[in-house]
């Protein structure tokens, strides 16, 4: 089989599992659909905000449809508060107040006197906004030691050279995830590590599993074995790297008003 076949393949899996991952978080925002004398229409519903006020909009639904949005603080026991959706600039809003940083909101709206979600309300985290230029070289490199990870497998079961690349794969991994990883973390919410032992971020736990089997490869490289603790160290990165991204992550709590990981 030739190489280009297998960085195909390498891509193809990365892309399902990055979207996968991606649409499953708890950041990723929420898609309704909203029935109105018969219409369906589709709306999503933002579940994470920067320092500002954030805008909940109601794409294409009509203009004489009323809508109200209800919020209050999460975790709390507070009471709902309801505002009314109002149109600007051909466009039916409402907003949800900015939070301190990792403070929570958890809302739902109601549209035509029913209420969406339909099962429980939403929950919107927000943060400090991340630069680009710190962001995308973060989402970059993790894609790619997932895309290296992938590829050493298959070299690994195809009996190919694969040594090279599980160097790369560890480098990857080590300058995205605890290099660019923290500083990432430390932008947008202050800590520069959440996850074992200082919390319980999960974005930070299993980047730090998946490294700790990596570094087991590497430290077995001449066993015999090895290509086994390769195979399982990238299943082992493809299994918690399905887990939805942002999950257990950094909160404002309300009682104390200190940020909690």
């Amino acid at each position: 089989m030739k190489k280009s076949v297998y960085w195909l393949l390498a891509v193809v899996i990365t892309l399902v599992l990055s979207i996968y991952q991606r649409m499953t978080g708890p950041t990723y925002p929420k898609k309704v659909t909203v029935e109105l004398n018969g219409e369906q229409y589709k709306l999503k519903l933002p579940r994470s905000g920067v320092q500002q006020d954030e805008i909940v909009t109601l794409k294409g639904i009509p203009s004489d449809t009323e809508a109200q949005l209800h919020y209050r603080r999460y975790p709390s026991g507070d009471d709902y508060t309801t505002v009314d959706f109002t149109w600007k600039d051909s466009t039916c809003q409402a907003m949800l107040p900015v939070q301190p940083v990792a403070g929570k909101l958890q809302y739902y709206i109601t549209v035509d006197g029913k209420n969406y979600p339909t099962d429980e309300p939403l929950v919107i985290r927000f943060r400090n906004d991340v630069p680009a230029g710190i962001l995308v070289p973060h989402i970059l490199l993790m894609f790619a030691s997932m895309l290296f990870a992938v590829y050493t497998f298959l070299l690994v079961i195809t009996r190919k050279a694969y040594k090279k690349w599980l160097w790369i794969t560890v480098g990857t991994l080590f300058v995205g995830g605890f290099i660019l990883g923290p500083l990432v973390q430390h932008v947008a919410f202050g800590p520069w590590w959440a996850g074992f032992p200082y919390g319980t971020d999960l974005t930070d736990n299993k980047t730090l599993l998946s490294f700790l089997f990596f570094m087991a490869a590497l430290a077995t490289l001449k066993w015999k074995y090895n290509k086994w603790v390769v195979c399982l160290a990238v299943l082992f990165m493809i299994a918690i790297f399905s887990i939805p991204h942002s999950a257990y992550g950094s909160e404002y709590d309300y009682t104390t008003q200190q940020l909690k990981n």
